[in-house]
Protein backbone atom coordinates (compact mmCIF):
# COMPACT_ATOMS: atom_id res chain seq x y z
CA UNK A 1 0.00 0.00 0.00
CA UNK A 2 1.13 3.80 -0.87
CA UNK A 3 1.21 5.84 2.63
CA UNK A 4 0.99 9.12 2.88
CA UNK A 5 3.44 12.07 1.37
CA UNK A 6 3.63 14.12 4.48
CA UNK A 7 7.22 15.11 6.06
CA UNK A 8 9.89 12.31 6.83
CA UNK A 9 9.94 11.82 10.88
CA UNK A 10 14.12 12.33 11.88
CA UNK A 11 15.19 10.27 14.86
CA UNK A 12 17.87 11.48 17.38
CA UNK A 13 20.28 9.56 18.46
CA UNK A 14 18.46 8.43 21.62
CA UNK A 15 15.41 7.32 19.71
CA UNK A 16 16.95 5.15 17.26
CA UNK A 17 18.90 3.21 20.11
CA UNK A 18 15.15 3.21 21.70
CA UNK A 19 14.09 1.44 18.50
CA UNK A 20 17.11 -0.58 18.53
CA UNK A 21 15.37 -2.34 21.50
CA UNK A 22 11.91 -2.39 20.08
CA UNK A 23 13.85 -3.99 17.12
CA UNK A 24 15.41 -6.94 19.30
CA UNK A 25 11.95 -7.23 20.69
CA UNK A 26 10.26 -8.41 17.18
CA UNK A 27 13.51 -9.94 16.55
CA UNK A 28 13.05 -12.51 19.13
CA UNK A 29 9.24 -12.80 18.82
CA UNK A 30 10.33 -14.36 15.14
CA UNK A 31 12.76 -16.27 16.25
CA UNK A 32 9.87 -18.14 18.60
CA UNK A 33 7.55 -18.51 15.80
CA UNK A 34 10.01 -19.97 13.53
CA UNK A 35 10.94 -22.62 16.43
CA UNK A 36 7.19 -23.47 16.97
CA UNK A 37 6.50 -23.71 13.07
CA UNK A 38 5.95 -27.06 12.29
CA UNK A 39 3.37 -29.63 10.54
CA UNK A 40 0.18 -29.93 12.51
CA UNK A 41 0.61 -26.43 14.02
CA UNK A 42 -1.88 -23.69 13.68
CA UNK A 43 -1.66 -20.27 12.98
CA UNK A 44 -3.37 -18.96 15.84
CA UNK A 45 -1.16 -21.13 18.14
CA UNK A 46 2.34 -19.65 16.54
CA UNK A 47 0.24 -15.95 16.88
CA UNK A 48 0.19 -16.71 20.93
CA UNK A 49 3.99 -17.66 20.98
CA UNK A 50 4.37 -13.86 19.45
CA UNK A 51 2.34 -12.19 21.75
CA UNK A 52 3.65 -13.98 24.77
CA UNK A 53 7.48 -13.23 23.57
CA UNK A 54 6.56 -9.16 23.34
CA UNK A 55 4.53 -8.97 26.11
CA UNK A 56 7.21 -10.26 28.26
CA UNK A 57 9.83 -8.25 27.17
CA UNK A 58 6.93 -5.20 27.98
CA UNK A 59 6.66 -4.46 24.68
CA UNK A 60 3.08 -4.03 22.83
CA UNK A 61 2.27 -5.66 19.30
CA UNK A 62 1.99 -3.06 16.58
CA UNK A 63 -0.54 -4.93 14.63
CA UNK A 64 -3.11 -5.98 17.12
CA UNK A 65 -6.36 -3.91 16.27
CA UNK A 66 -3.76 -1.79 13.76
CA UNK A 67 -6.89 0.15 11.86
CA UNK A 68 -9.34 0.00 13.54
CA UNK A 69 -11.97 2.57 13.91
CA UNK A 70 -13.60 2.96 17.23
CA UNK A 71 -12.81 -0.31 18.29
CA UNK A 72 -13.70 -1.63 15.23
CA UNK A 73 -12.54 -3.42 12.03
CA UNK A 74 -8.96 -3.58 13.15
CA UNK A 75 -6.50 -6.24 12.18
CA UNK A 76 -7.08 -9.77 14.84
CA UNK A 77 -3.54 -11.01 15.20
CA UNK A 78 -0.42 -10.32 16.69
CA UNK A 79 1.47 -11.29 13.78
CA UNK A 80 0.48 -11.50 9.86
CA UNK A 81 1.01 -14.85 9.17
CA UNK A 82 0.90 -15.74 5.60
CA UNK A 83 0.77 -19.33 3.82
CA UNK A 84 1.47 -20.62 0.53
CA UNK A 85 -0.61 -18.02 -1.59
CA UNK A 86 -0.78 -15.01 0.91
CA UNK A 87 1.53 -12.57 0.35
CA UNK A 88 0.95 -10.31 3.15
CA UNK A 89 -1.35 -9.52 6.09
CA UNK A 90 -2.75 -12.80 6.44
CA UNK A 91 -4.90 -13.14 9.59
CA UNK A 92 -3.89 -15.55 12.23
CA UNK A 93 -6.37 -18.31 12.63
CA UNK A 94 -7.30 -22.12 12.46
CA UNK A 95 -4.97 -23.14 9.63
CA UNK A 96 -2.78 -26.09 10.22
CA UNK A 97 0.48 -25.93 9.03
CA UNK A 98 1.18 -28.57 6.68
CA UNK A 99 4.65 -30.06 5.68
CA UNK A 100 6.16 -28.26 2.53
CA UNK A 101 4.08 -24.61 3.32
CA UNK A 102 5.70 -21.54 2.47
CA UNK A 103 5.43 -19.61 5.77
CA UNK A 104 6.09 -15.73 5.82
CA UNK A 105 6.07 -14.17 9.85
CA UNK A 106 5.55 -10.43 10.17
CA UNK A 107 5.81 -9.09 13.52
CA UNK A 108 5.98 -5.18 14.70
CA UNK A 109 6.72 -4.31 18.48
CA UNK A 110 6.37 -0.98 20.25
CA UNK A 111 8.28 -0.12 23.05
CA UNK A 112 8.67 3.42 25.00
CA UNK A 113 6.59 4.33 22.02
CA UNK A 114 9.12 3.33 19.48
CA UNK A 115 8.55 0.70 16.56
CA UNK A 116 10.14 -2.15 15.01
CA UNK A 117 8.86 -4.39 11.98
CA UNK A 118 10.40 -7.34 10.12
CA UNK A 119 9.48 -10.37 8.39
CA UNK A 120 11.26 -13.59 7.29
CA UNK A 121 9.72 -16.80 5.11
CA UNK A 122 10.33 -20.44 5.83
CA UNK A 123 9.61 -23.43 4.08
CA UNK A 124 7.82 -25.28 6.76
CA UNK A 125 9.12 -28.88 7.80
CA UNK A 126 12.68 -28.32 6.19
CA UNK A 127 14.80 -29.69 5.33
CA UNK A 128 13.42 -32.95 4.40
CA UNK A 129 13.64 -33.45 1.28
CA UNK A 130 10.16 -35.60 0.80
CA UNK A 131 8.10 -32.35 1.74
CA UNK A 132 10.03 -29.43 0.56
CA UNK A 133 9.80 -27.91 -2.75
CA UNK A 134 13.40 -26.52 -4.32
CA UNK A 135 11.44 -23.89 -6.31
CA UNK A 136 9.90 -22.26 -2.66
CA UNK A 137 13.14 -22.64 -0.91
CA UNK A 138 14.67 -20.86 -4.39
CA UNK A 139 11.73 -18.06 -4.02
CA UNK A 140 12.45 -17.66 -0.68
CA UNK A 141 16.32 -16.90 -0.32
CA UNK A 142 15.67 -14.60 -3.57
CA UNK A 143 13.84 -13.19 -1.62
CA UNK A 144 16.19 -12.58 1.29
CA UNK A 145 18.99 -11.67 -0.52
CA UNK A 146 17.30 -9.01 -2.50
CA UNK A 147 16.51 -7.29 0.99
CA UNK A 148 20.24 -7.53 1.52
CA UNK A 149 20.92 -6.20 -1.45
CA UNK A 150 17.70 -2.77 -1.22
CA UNK A 151 19.85 -2.73 2.57
CA UNK A 152 23.30 -2.24 1.09
CA UNK A 153 22.68 -0.17 -1.39
CA UNK A 154 21.44 2.68 1.60
CA UNK A 155 23.41 5.54 2.06
CA UNK A 156 23.94 9.02 3.45
CA UNK A 157 22.93 11.56 0.87
CA UNK A 158 21.84 8.92 -1.22
CA UNK A 159 18.23 8.20 -2.71
CA UNK A 160 15.36 6.13 -1.43
CA UNK A 161 15.16 4.77 -5.38
CA UNK A 162 18.71 3.53 -4.46
CA UNK A 163 17.56 0.65 -1.96
CA UNK A 164 14.47 0.38 -4.77
CA UNK A 165 16.70 -0.17 -7.76
CA UNK A 166 19.16 -3.11 -5.71
CA UNK A 167 16.08 -5.21 -4.94
CA UNK A 168 14.48 -5.22 -8.69
CA UNK A 169 18.37 -6.03 -9.93
CA UNK A 170 19.17 -8.78 -7.64
CA UNK A 171 15.78 -10.53 -8.57
CA UNK A 172 16.13 -9.66 -12.62
CA UNK A 173 19.57 -10.75 -12.36
CA UNK A 174 18.12 -14.59 -11.55
CA UNK A 175 17.76 -17.44 -13.80
CA UNK A 176 14.35 -17.86 -12.92
CA UNK A 177 11.55 -14.83 -13.71
CA UNK A 178 10.17 -13.65 -10.18
CA UNK A 179 7.14 -11.20 -9.87
CA UNK A 180 7.46 -8.36 -7.89
CA UNK A 181 4.71 -7.06 -6.09
CA UNK A 182 4.10 -3.52 -7.07
CA UNK A 183 1.00 -2.44 -4.54
CA UNK A 184 2.70 -3.30 -1.05
CA UNK A 185 5.42 -1.54 0.10
CA UNK A 186 8.85 -0.27 2.49
CA UNK A 187 7.87 1.94 4.28
CA UNK A 188 9.47 5.00 6.91
CA UNK A 189 8.96 3.91 10.46
CA UNK A 190 9.42 5.48 14.31
CA UNK A 191 7.08 6.63 16.53
CA UNK A 192 4.46 5.08 14.39
CA UNK A 193 4.81 1.87 12.22
CA UNK A 194 4.27 3.06 8.88
CA UNK A 195 5.39 5.96 8.10
CA UNK A 196 6.61 8.44 4.83
CA UNK A 197 8.74 7.68 2.39
CA UNK A 198 7.51 4.78 0.52
CA UNK A 199 10.32 2.36 0.03
CA UNK A 200 8.97 0.47 -3.53
CA UNK A 201 10.91 -2.67 -4.59
CA UNK A 202 11.41 -1.17 -7.93
CA UNK A 203 12.21 1.93 -9.44
CA UNK A 204 9.30 3.85 -11.79
CA UNK A 205 6.57 2.54 -9.60
CA UNK A 206 4.44 4.52 -7.03
CA UNK A 207 4.90 7.79 -5.53
CA UNK A 208 8.63 7.48 -6.97
CA UNK A 209 7.99 7.04 -10.42
CA UNK A 210 6.97 10.72 -11.00
CA UNK A 211 8.59 12.31 -7.89
CA UNK A 212 12.19 12.94 -6.97
CA UNK A 213 13.07 10.00 -4.36
CA UNK A 214 13.96 11.04 -0.92
CA UNK A 215 17.36 11.64 0.03
CA UNK A 216 18.92 9.77 2.88
CA UNK A 217 19.79 11.04 5.95
CA UNK A 218 20.88 10.91 9.51
CA UNK A 219 17.95 10.01 11.73
CA UNK A 220 15.88 8.69 9.03
CA UNK A 221 14.63 4.97 9.51
CA UNK A 222 13.23 2.71 6.88
CA UNK A 223 11.34 -0.81 6.45
CA UNK A 224 12.65 -2.87 3.55
CA UNK A 225 10.35 -5.30 2.61
CA UNK A 226 10.35 -7.06 -1.09
CA UNK A 227 7.46 -9.40 -1.74
CA UNK A 228 8.07 -11.98 -4.61
CA UNK A 229 6.18 -14.44 -6.45
CA UNK A 230 6.19 -17.39 -9.01
CA UNK A 231 3.64 -16.21 -10.88
CA UNK A 232 2.71 -13.16 -12.11
CA UNK A 233 2.72 -10.24 -9.39
CA UNK A 234 -1.07 -9.20 -9.00
CA UNK A 235 -2.85 -9.25 -6.41
CA UNK A 236 -6.27 -8.97 -4.59
CA UNK A 237 -7.69 -9.00 -1.14
CA UNK A 238 -9.88 -11.68 0.77
CA UNK A 239 -12.65 -11.14 1.98
CA UNK A 240 -11.79 -10.92 5.80
CA UNK A 241 -10.49 -7.16 4.27
CA UNK A 242 -6.54 -8.10 5.35
CA UNK A 243 -5.41 -11.21 3.27
CA UNK A 244 -3.50 -10.51 0.29
CA UNK A 245 -3.53 -13.34 -2.08
CA UNK A 246 -1.80 -13.81 -5.68
CA UNK A 247 -4.11 -13.77 -8.42
CA UNK A 248 -3.24 -16.40 -10.17
CA UNK A 249 -2.84 -18.89 -6.90
CA UNK A 250 1.07 -19.24 -6.69
CA UNK A 251 3.29 -19.07 -3.68
CA UNK A 252 4.71 -15.35 -2.31
CA UNK A 253 7.34 -14.29 -0.21
CA UNK A 254 8.15 -11.62 1.62
CA UNK A 255 11.27 -10.23 3.94
CA UNK A 256 11.86 -7.34 5.82
CA UNK A 257 13.86 -5.39 8.05
CA UNK A 258 13.92 -2.18 10.00
CA UNK A 259 17.24 -0.47 8.92
CA UNK A 260 18.54 3.23 10.07
CA UNK A 261 21.99 4.95 8.07
CA UNK A 262 24.43 6.37 10.63
CA UNK A 263 27.84 8.57 10.06
CA UNK A 264 29.29 5.06 10.02
CA UNK A 265 26.92 2.95 8.18
CA UNK A 266 24.24 1.02 7.83
CA UNK A 267 22.58 -0.59 11.12
CA UNK A 268 19.75 -2.92 10.98
CA UNK A 269 17.29 -2.63 14.14
CA UNK A 270 15.94 -5.88 13.81
CA UNK A 271 18.44 -7.85 13.14
CA UNK A 272 19.90 -9.82 16.53
CA UNK A 273 23.74 -8.92 15.18
CA UNK A 274 22.76 -5.37 13.80
CA UNK A 275 23.22 -6.87 10.08
CA UNK A 276 27.01 -7.26 11.21
CA UNK A 277 27.44 -10.30 9.53
CA UNK A 278 25.57 -9.78 5.95
CA UNK A 279 26.84 -6.33 5.95
CA UNK A 280 30.54 -7.22 6.12
CA UNK A 281 29.62 -9.89 3.19
CA UNK A 282 28.54 -7.43 1.18
CA UNK A 283 31.07 -4.81 1.71
CA UNK A 284 29.27 -2.58 2.85
CA UNK A 285 30.16 -0.36 6.47
CA UNK A 286 28.53 -1.46 9.92
CA UNK A 287 27.49 1.62 11.68
CA UNK A 288 25.71 0.97 14.63
CA UNK A 289 25.60 4.19 17.42
CA UNK A 290 27.78 3.80 20.24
Amino acid sequence: MIFSSRAVELKQPNELRQMRQAGLVVSRAIAAVLSAARPGVTTAELDAVADDVIRTAGAVPSFLDYGAVDGVGGFAGVTCLSVNEEVVHGVPGERVLAAGDLLSIDCGAVLAGWHGDSAVSVVVGEPDPATTSPELSALSETTRLAMWHGIAAARLGGQVRDISAAVSQHVRAQTRTYGIVEEYVGHGIGSEMHQPPDVPNQVGRGLLGSLRSPRIVEGMALAVEPMLTLGDPDTHVLDDGWTVVTDDGQPACHWEHTITVTARGLWVLTAEDGGEQMLRTLGVPFGPLD
